[in-house]
């Protein structure tokens, strides 16, 4: 069980027997009544969001989970699948559950897996992963001042903007969390 002051951003907690991820975190301090702290939890098997308030005596109850490596092996139009890297073991997890992070899944990756009653519920992406260039358009000549950006396409479907002079065939560095260019390799 976590205590008020233990209710932090980045906890995993139970919510009618499943679990959320806070998000974020409001400590008010009313002016005669005991302090309440709002939260933003998102549900880490469909993604839901839900808000709640913790009065002051109130505890959460802390998931039990556990985090292990694994590799992103490919995809299909439903599911993900995946080897754990420990024991090779193969498992799929539905696209739904993974959400926006699936565009910028690209085979042999490693990737954190979260359990959740020993059954995956969804996968933490790398901070960044370098991707070839699938298709670009030309860059204007002339047309570099200032800040210009072009849309590209990725493998694997993603599309990101990016500085005029990133070429088709190019390898570059995508931040998976944002969904943004951070530089060409």
């Amino acid at each position: 069980m976590l205590n008020f002051n233990e209710i932090k951003t980045g906890k995993v907690i139970k919510v009618n027997d499943e679990p959320y991820v806070i998000i974020k975190t409001e400590h008010h301090k009313m002016g005669r009544g005991g302090a309440v702290l709002k939260t933003k939890l998102r549900n880490l098997i469909n993604g839901n969001m839900l808000e709640r308030t913790f009065q002051g005596a109130e505890k959460a109850d802390e998931a039990e989970t556990q985090t292990k490596k694994a590799n992103f092996m490919y995809k299909d139009k439903d599911e993900a699948y995946f080897m754990d890297n420990e024991n090779f073991e193969q498992f799929s997890i539905g696209l739904e559950e993974i959400g926006e992070k699936e565009k910028f899944l690209k085979e042999g990756t490693d990737v954190n897996t979260l359990y959740f009653n020993n059954k995956p519920v969804t996968i933490d992406l790398p901070i960044k992963v370098e991707f070839k260039v699938i298709s670009a358009p030309p860059g204007v000549k002339g047309n570099s001042a200032g800040n210009v950006n072009k849309q590209v396409e990725l493998e694997g479907g993603a599309k990101i903007n990016v500085p005029m002079f990133i070429n088709e065939g190019d390898i570059i560095r995508v931040n998976t969390d944002t969904g943004e260019y951070v530089e060409r390799v």
